[in-house]
């Protein structure tokens, strides 16, 4: 009976875990996704031309949707010459006081010449987007670069943008209520002096008195050769310091490994944490060429509050 008792529990552990995986169908090429749930529908907004948008009914069967420029606001070119007609990074999409606010990014490879931007819509399902222009930007002569946006709700409601890419790491910034642009000055929260910079995409969200920081590290955007991972921290302040399970600052190059993939999904990353219990990311397929496919878990949390899947 002890033994068959075992047993039962393995499956049960086992059950749990595979659950916890959205078996996802339909046309999910995506690569940095956001996501977001309006009414009984799903959308996921990604890297591509005009911001790609994915949309579902049920969240596990995806099509694809019209994408939300058709054209480059007047502000693009100025910010970042040398951005490619229409190419948009890393969008990050959330509700907030009312209003659906759309972060974004535009810049080179390999550069830092780039701009953090920003549309609303009354709804995501009704469009009708507002070009809200310029929010932050960043030219060779800055530490840091601007791009990978995220919008943080702090546990007073306050809003916050993080960002950053390589250079000295991740930012975080405070934002106006009303404009939702930043003001005050803009705190480091994560870097990796040692790896060559290798840390991109935060993601925080706030769960019982910790923020806990996601972020990708190494390198993304090669397919199967990709060697992107996630990783996270927490902190009892949205500024930090955030540590790892073994205690070690994040801008000391700490982070514990959430996903380095496996031997289907390689370099999963590009992570978006949706209210504590949801995280979505990238992968690239083995299976198929290497192209990067939309993952989406139940996010757990282990009994010392650390997050798992």
């Amino acid at each position: 009976m002890p033994a068959l008792l075992a047993l039962v529990l393995v499956l049960a552990g086992q059950s749990k875990a595979l659950a916890a995986f959205w078996n996802l169908t339909g046309d999910i090429a995506v690569h940095d996704p956001s996501i977001i749930k309006e009414g009984n529908s799903w959308y996921t907004f990604s890297t591509g031309p005009g911001i790609q948008v994915l949309k579902s009914d049920n969240g596990t069967s995806w099509y694809r949707v019209p994408q939300i420029f058709l054209s480059e606001p007047s502000w693009w070119n100025a910010a970042v010459p040398a951005q490619a007609n229409l190419d948009v990074w890393a969008p990050d999409v959330q509700r907030y006081n009312g209003k659906v606010w759309l972060y974004y990014s535009i810049s080179t490879f390999g550069s830092n010449r780039s701009a953090i931007g920003l549309a609303s819509a009354n709804s995501v399902g009704a469009g009708q987007w507002k070009d809200e222009g310029l929010v932050l930007q960043s030219t060779t002569s800055n530490n840091y670069n601007a791009i990978d946006p995220e919008l943080v709700i702090d546990a007073s409601g306050n809003p916050w943008l993080a960002f950053g890419s390589f250079w000295s790491g991740l930012k975080i910034v405070k934002l106006d209520k009303n404009t939702m642009k930043p003001t005050g000055s803009i705190s480091s929260i994560a870097a990796r002096p040692n790896n060559g910079g290798a840390i991109e995409a935060p993601s925080i969200t706030y769960r019982n008195g910790y923020y806990y920081l996601f972020a990708s590290i190494d390198s993304c955007c090669k397919g199967v050769n990709s060697t992107y991972k996630m990783v996270y921290g927490r902190s009892t302040s949205i500024t930090g310091p955030y540590v790892d399970k073994n205690g070690v600052n994040m801008m000391n190059g700490g982070g514990t490994i959430l996903d380095a993939g496996n031997v289907r999904w390689k370099g999963p990353g590009g992570q978006d944490v949706v209210n504590g219990n949801i995280i979505v990311r990238h992968a690239y397929d083995a299976t198929d060429n290497g192209n990067p496919k939309l993952l989406i878990n139940d996010l757990l949390w282990d009994a010392n509050g650390w997050p798992t899947y």
